[in-house]
């Protein structure tokens, strides 16, 4: 992960590409690796980052995770069961590139600016902060089941299934900055602390609270899925998004010694919940 520009989604600390599982300490990596039949619903983006099928002909994503899409067409497709799907159309939510630029103005003044300043303003920038965005395939994904939403305002204390082929590492040290983007598909678990607006938040715990595969994303999943179970099902309730960063992690970066998935770090996602409605209406638009 490069140190700052992938923090968006590290701090919200970025808005360019990414986040994958960084595992618990002390717990055996095989334990968090899946096969790709763990959920077939999936969806890679080119080199890095991933989505979901909803529908037959439509993905779910992070919107920074689809910038390199919009910056270099050649790269319109996702990879969903082992086949390349053509993507026709990329929708962004409404807004999302006026608020990617105020972020870039943000992210120029944080290595200078006071931090209690940079701190109120990046609070107040996440909170118009969307990010989401949906791909419309060229034909319809028949081989594939798509993934149900999760409608649901309640996910605040349940239990969810994160996961990634991102960057890798443990609670101690974190994932290294030059660790790949695109790896083995891995599956943690976590506990959603809170669910406010248009975020879900969740924390890596390492104590006697952790889960038994407790961990959270790294550099190379934005936009993968957050699933929470509802009536034995589970569902989509979140996109992988980012770090949600404090003072400690802002004066970590200034000083060189920052890195993503230690103990004690904050994280959030897109909460499908509160898009529902706009998923709906868009992917019933031809």
């Amino acid at each position: 992960m490069k140190p700052l520009r992938y923090l968006i989604p590290a701090l919200l600390f970025v808005v360019s590409t990414a986040q994958a599982v960084v595992i618990r300490s002390g717990v055996a990596d095989s334990k968090y690796l899946v096969p790709e039949s763990a959920l077939p619903a999936l969806a890679d983006l080119p080199f890095e980052g991933h989505g979901t099928l909803i529908a037959k002909r439509w993905v779910v994503t992070a919107a920074h995770a689809v910038q390199m899409m919009r910056e270099m067409p050649q790269h319109d497709y996702v990879v969903i069961a082992g086949k390349r799907r053509k993507v026709v159309r990329i929708v962004l939510y409404p807004n999302y590139l006026a608020s990617a630029d105020k972020w870039n103005q943000l992210l120029k003044n944080m290595k200078t600016e006071d931090v209690a300043t940079w701190l109120a303003q990046y609070a107040s920038f996440r909170g118009g902060m969307h990010d989401i965005a949906l791909l419309e395939l060229a034909q319809p994904v028949d081989d594939v089941k798509p993934m149900e939403l999760y409608r649901g305002l309640d996910e605040s204390g349940r239990t969810a299934q994160i996961f990634g082929k991102g960057a890798t590492g443990n609670s101690l040290t974190g994932a290294a900055a030059d660790a790949p983007h695109r790896t083995q598909l891995r599956r943690a678990f976590n506990r959603i602390v809170e669910a406010n607006g248009q975020w879900l938040y969740y924390t890596f715990d390492c104590g006697s609270q952790a889960l038994p595969l407790e961990g959270v994303i790294g550099g190379g999943d934005s936009g993968g899925p957050v699933l929470i179970q509802d009536n034995g099902v589970w569902k989509l309730a979140g996109l992988a998004q980012g770090l949600d960063g404090k003072k400690t992690d802002l004066l970590a970066m200034r000083a060189g010694k920052f890195r993503t998935g230690v103990c004690g770090q904050d994280f959030s996602s897109s909460r499908v919940s509160y898009y529902a409605q706009w998923i709906e209406e868009t992917t019933a638009s031809p």
